[in-house]
This record gives structure tokens, sequence and C-alpha cells, in this order.
């Protein structure tokens, strides 16, 4: 029988997830290599589960010299296809798409995307049409696909950002409670390439840390599947 708590419903905990934490000291931090194996020894589910790494971060995001965000290119990618869109004028189409942009366009796309239109991951643009799509910050802001030239979406280098993109280059940005979220492959992935890709977005992390912030930078970081439970990492 579930339990209910101020009103709410809580999800009652599956078999193979009690399974999972059986496995687990859930009061111990893990070496990375180790967690990554006790991960892959977790049961399978019926579909190729996503590897998620969360973080805990101790900054104060509403001070703008604290904010952590960038990009991460994994060396073996998320194991997701992307759709990247670029909007530009002239040339700049015809490289787009010879580099592998999978939507190619100018004006016509900043009109279906007012029109609700949304069928993409990636918007990459040229500079030369920020002020054309500045008037999508209200739509695209809020679902995180809002160009900037901080994530190296607005950049005069379609190809190689579409290259990257499409090989496993990935956005982070802190959230208001300190945290940060980021995919790291799948779990059907090699031990070895898991770890790859993991050690390289926590070594992204740690450079990004914020001259400002004293103290302990990282707080907690947990290494999870899309339907595990957390294993928390030695960082």
């Amino acid at each position: 029988m579930s339990i209910k708590s101020k009103g709410k419903k809580q999800r009652k905990m599956g078999k193979r997830f009690k399974e999972s934490l059986k496995r687990i000291d859930t009061h111990k931090l893990y070496k990375l290599e180790d967690a990554v194996k006790l991960l892959k020894d977790q049961p399978q589910v019926k579909f190729d589960e996503t590897v998620e790494l969360v973080f805990l971060l101790g900054v104060d995001p509403k001070h703008s010299d604290q904010q952590v965000r960038g990009t991460v290119l994994l060396p073996y990618g998320t194991g997701k296809t992307v759709r990247v869109l670029v909007i530009s004028q002239g040339d700049n189409l015809r490289k787009a798409e010879e580099a592998g942009a999978d939507l190619v366009g100018g004006k016509e796309y900043i009109d279906k995307i007012t029109g609700g239109w949304l069928d993409f991951d990636v918007l990459l643009i040229t500079p030369d049409m920020m002020k054309e799509v500045a008037r999508l910050g209200k739509i695209l802001g809020s679902k995180g696909l809002m160009p900037s030239p901080k994530k190296g979406t607005v950049t005069p280098n379609l190809a190689q950002a579409i290259k990257e993109i499409k090989k496993g280059r990935i956005e982070y940005r802190v959230d208001k409670s300190g945290g940060l979220h980021l995919i790291a492959g799948k779990k059907s992935f090699a031990a070895e390439k898991l770890t790859a890709n993991l050690r390289e977005i926590i070594s992204a992390i740690i450079q990004a840390r914020p001259p400002v912030v004293k103290g302990k930078y990282i707080k907690k970081a947990v290494l999870s599947t899309t339907m595990g439970p957390g294993i928390k990492l030695a960082v």
C-alpha cells in the first residue's frame, strides 16, 4: 500500500529498485571506477537507461559572479540522436547543411517557432541573426533552447559547433538551488567509456569553479541511471 503524505501519494518502491538499493551503501562515497561497476551491475530494464550525474554546488546562483555554466564535450557522446536546427543566411546555410545540420533555414524557421513549432534539440545561429532570433526569447528561454555565445550556440563557426554537438557536446547551468544535472551516456556503454565521459564532466565542473567561491565547492555528486538509485561519488 502506498503511503500518503500531506495529501499526496508517494510512489511505491519497485522490486528492481529495492534489489539495486541492496547493493549500494548509501552512506559510502564511492570511487568513480567502483561506482560505474556498481551501476553496470544493477538489474536490467527493458530499455537502455540514461546515465546521469547530479551535483550540489556550494555556490549562490543569485550572484552573477557565482554562476556555473558552460559546455563539455564527452569523448564517447551521450548515446542520443540530437536534431540540430541552424538559422542563418547566405553561404552559411550551405556550410551548415554540409556539416550535418538536420534543419537549415532562415526567417521561415523563426516564424515556425513563433507559431509553437519546437521539433529540434539544439538551435545554432550566426551572430548576424541575433536580433532576429531575440524575439523568440520567451518561447525558447523556458525550454532551455535560446542560443547564446556563452553556450557556443551563437557562433560564426557553424561547422565546428555542429560537429561537436553531434559528437556529444552538452551544456550545463547551475539551477537556483545550486544543482547541476548532466547526461553522461547510456548504461549500455562499456565501463571504460562511461568512466571517461564522467571524468570529463567532473573535470569541467571543477574548472568552472567561480573564483569568489570559498569553502567546499562540490558538496555532493551522485551517479544514477534513469530507473536506478543514486550512488554517491568521492569527488
